[in-house]
């Protein structure tokens, strides 16, 4: 295994020495922390059976917000091979996932195909899911193409400070305008089945931030001036303050409804036509599952 350059970070960690790359992982399995039917993505990825997820332990970015912290920094999961991974697909293939779904699966990306591929010649019919935080390198996304069905890729920032304050990203606008387009390149047209399901396409997902209204209607203006209707968006207010937020202020609170709604409302006078968007009080609710290595 070369000295890893899969994510923007191109930290050069010598992984199969067991040396940990930015993304907090080393050595040369896989370590994922979950994977079952998951009923919280967007109604066209979870439908009514649920969507066949897979946690996947490290991720490239450093996001003080993160809901899923407890795999971000690679701390829970188990080890497993590119055999298993394959396993898991057709397990929750059986299970009547609607999709398999890779969530942070950029440092695996090598083991992914191999794994897809095995997978798929055991029997594997479903779409397949990538689910990132769009912090891409194009070069490694041309590695799936022909293997990824469906892009769910977050869009976070339009605001350099912002991605360098809370993801230590600085570059995360114009990595990600780079990422999206080779996402928008490999599934141009959104396709969907007779049940609504989403069969191939992009979905760009972003989190509004309290106090951040003008970073989300940047977002929102660049995906929709560059790609129309072809990708959907989805417009989440989920956001949920962590302990430990105290060093962030200015976050450390819930979007309130009025910050959400003027989102909507720019969305809807832009023209937008093809999203998701979250109603109730979802920002009570969880999103965030157990990682006690189920199906794993």
């Amino acid at each position: 295994m070369p000295l890893c350059t899969l994510c923007p970070r191109s930290c050069g960690a010598d992984r199969a020495a067991g040396q940990k790359g930015y993304c907090g992982v080393g050595g040369t399995k896989i370590k994922a922390a979950r994977a079952a039917l998951h009923m919280w993505e967007e109604p066209c990825i979870s439908g009514s059976q649920g969507s066949g997820t897979v946690f996947f332990s490290g991720c490239p970015l450093r996001c003080v917000y993160c809901q899923n912290r407890d795999i971000a920094r690679a701390g829970a999961g188990k080890e497993i091979t590119v055999e298993r991974l394959s396993e898991i697909f057709l397990e929750l293939q059986e299970k009547g996932a609607a999709n398999i779904n890779l969530v942070t699966p950029t440092h695996y990306t090598s083991e992914i195909v191999k794994a897809v591929a095995e997978a798929r010649d055991g029997g594997l019919t479903l779409p397949i899911v990538y689910n990132c935080g769009g912090y891409e390198k194009p070069e490694t996304l041309r590695t799936l193409e022909g293997i990824v069905d469906i892009y769910l890729t977050d869009f976070k920032y339009m605001d350099a400070e912002a991605a360098r304050r809370y993801s230590h990203a600085p570059d995360y606008p114009e990595i990600a305008k780079e990422a999206l387009g080779e996402m928008v390149r490999q599934q141009p047209e959104p396709v969907f089945d007779e049940k609504g399901m989403m069969k191939k396409g992009v979905i760009v997902r972003h989190l509004l931030l309290p106090g951040h209204l003008k970073n989300a209607e940047a977002v929102v203006k660049y995906v929709y001036e560059t790609y129309g209707n072809r990708v959907y968006l989805s417009l989440m207010n989920q956001y949920t303050p962590l302990p430990g937020m105290e060093k962030w202020p200015e976050i450390n609170r819930k979007v309130t409804r009025r910050e959400y709604d003027r989102l909507l409302d720019y969305a809807v006078e832009l023209g937008v036509e093809n999203g998701f968007i979250q109603e109730g009080g979802t920002a009570e609710e969880s999103f965030i599952p157990a990682f006690d290595c189920e199906g794993i």
